[in-house]
């Protein structure tokens, strides 16, 4: 049952306790839609998460509320409140924003940004390519996650900053997917060592054009992958 499924999860990261505020709740829950506990369409059955979650109504609605402004969590008529789903034209469409937001800013980060900005940021690199090695899927993805934060933090400009993180918001779990694809995993790692290699040689334009390609292939791997899930497989 997904209420068993949603307590395992719960378990294995750590346990929200009756005062926890509504922001860790939604964190929570966040993990949840991005590890598929909870799929594109599942219903959210507040009373059914309250008791996995060992949280009262009041916060899981403010948490819920938030993931709704968020694109997380979509409420339709006659249907209630439902995980949020894209149409492959829809994904093709998110991932090609992020994708020319991206190419922007790691342009302006090697016109404006420091060496020791580059060697930090080839650290976070390094240590996500030790967990590659290592197979550990899960740390390898939090930390690639920081790293598409980062150099688009690194950018400077509050306006580019603001937009991507609010749509890496809606993405983060179809990222998510396309790294569950074995070939798509070493595939992605290899482009960030050439991504990496690009903006330490000061590249721009080299930089600019992987990190896109880069942003547009995780989005067309994870559009199969919602498709597959439409079929039933």
């Amino acid at each position: 049952m997904r209420l068993e499924k949603i307590k395992n999860t719960t378990t294995k990261t750590h346990a929200i306790r009756r005062r926890s505020l509504p922001e860790e709740i939604a964190e929570h829950l966040r993990t949840l839609i991005i590890e598929g506990t909870l799929k594109d369409g599942d219903r959210i059955v507040e009373t059914e998460l309250c008791e996995a979650l060992s949280v009262s109504r009041t916060p899981m609605r403010e948490a819920i509320k938030a993931l709704t402004h968020e694109g997380l969590i979509e409420h339709l008529p006659n249907r209630g409140a439902r995980v949020a789903s894209l149409t492959p034209g829809e994904m093709h469409q998110l991932f090609q924003v992020i994708s020319a937001l991206e190419q922007l800013a790691v342009e302006l980060v090697i016109a404006v940004s420091k060496p020791i900005d580059i060697k930090r940021l080839r650290a976070m690199h390094d240590r996500m390519a030790g967990h590659h090695k290592a197979g550990e899927r899960k740390e390898y993805f939090a930390l690639n996650h920081q790293i598409h934060l980062k150099i688009v933090a690194m950018s400077g400009n509050p306006i580019l900053i603001e937009t991507h993180g609010n749509l890496m918001i809606r993405a983060r779990h179809y990222r998510y997917w396309a790294l569950a694809d074995e070939d798509r995993w070493h595939e992605a790692m290899a482009e960030h060592d050439a991504i990496m290699e690009a903006m330490e040689a000061g590249d721009t334009e080299r930089a600019g054009s992987l990190l896109k390609a880069h942003v547009r292939r995780t989005g067309d791997v994870a559009g199969s992958a919602v498709q597959g899930f439409a079929a039933g497989g």
